[in-house]
């Protein structure tokens, strides 16, 4: 195991002394949040703020409060009713993960990090999440957040690299408390540290319970010096043109006919480009009579 880094308290308990005090209260982190809720939740912040993700997670475990409950309706019903947050793949992996939790694991999430990494669609990050936040277990959880934090915290950087490394996570290791559910807290006060204060863009550093012990800060806060870091651009793209041709889908009583999903679009070439994705992904079907459907 890595060594933790020289007097590693000094990172770890303002942190989660500032935890105790600015924490958002979320739903997923009540005390009566189920496994279930939290890996929804996980899945759907994907690359996905709070503020757009808290009313579909609550329509979601409203509808469908256990595994076992989102396994008895078709993929399409989770492809519906997972609206306009983006990525709309997520969707079909939890609906996969629902049917894989109730037929393997008497609808129980499981508590073990393998297990849930073995699940339908489930990374390294998110089994690490879902044992650290649902079971109080001990794991680095590295989403974008912890590992900017991390990286201007104790490397000096403003970024980390764009895909992460062996060395990321063996900080991050160094760092856990050995209490498991201190270890499992802390997990959550980085990533909210990042979310609140350290933000990619414009951080607020006046408010950091550790300025004094950030590298990054105390080497003056040099600029990123790496690849372009562009921001994701949407209007125009296939992505946009995908969300368009999923929409009418979502609010159809039934399947639709071709000329519905043309009038949405007005270049054909990447229309029909858009719609055989969609296809290809599982996330719409093509009927034998010429008409298109969610997934059943």
């Amino acid at each position: 195991m890595t060594a933790a880094p020289p007097n590693a308290a000094r990172y770890t308990e303002p942190i989660l002394g500032w935890y105790d005090e600015h924490a958002r209260d979320l739903p997923w982190r009540a005390p009566g949040a189920t496994p279930w809720a939290i890996l929804v939740s996980e899945i759907m912040l994907q690359q996905t703020p709070v503020a757009r993700v808290l009313p579909v997670w609550q329509q979601w475990m409203e509808r469908w409060p256990t595994p076992a409950a989102l396994a008895a309706e078709p993929s399409g019903e989770a492809v519906r009713a997972w609206g306009r947050l983006g990525y709309p793949r997520r969707a079909l992996r939890l609906h996969a993960c629902a049917v894989a939790i109730t037929e393997q694991h008497g609808g129980q999430v499981p508590s073990s990090y393998d297990v849930l990494r073995a699940l339908p669609g489930i990374g390294a990050y998110t089994a690490a999440a879902v044992a650290s936040f649902a079971y109080r277990q001990r794991h680095a959880v590295l989403d974008t957040n912890v590992r900017r934090v991390l990286a201007r915290l104790l490397t000096g950087v403003e970024y980390p690299p764009k895909s992460q490394t062996a060395a990321e996570v063996a900080l991050a290791e160094s760092l856990l408390p050995h209490d498991p559910p201190t270890a499992a807290r802390w997990a959550v006060a980085v990533m909210e540290l990042g979310a609140l204060v350290c933000t990619a863009r414009t951080p607020r550093c006046v408010d950091c319970p550790v300025l004094s012990s950030c590298a990054w800060h105390r080497a003056g806060r040099p600029a990123y010096d790496g690849p372009p870091r562009r921001g994701q651009t949407y209007a125009g793209t296939d992505r946009q043109c995908r969300g368009r041709l999923l929409a009418v889908l979502r609010h159809a009583d039934g399947p639709v006919d071709k000329p519905a999903l043309d009038v949405v679009w007005s270049d054909p070439v990447q229309r029909e480009r858009a719609l055989d994705g969609l296809i290809a992904d599982g996330l719409v079907d093509p009927l034998d009579d010429g008409r298109y459907a969610l997934p059943s």
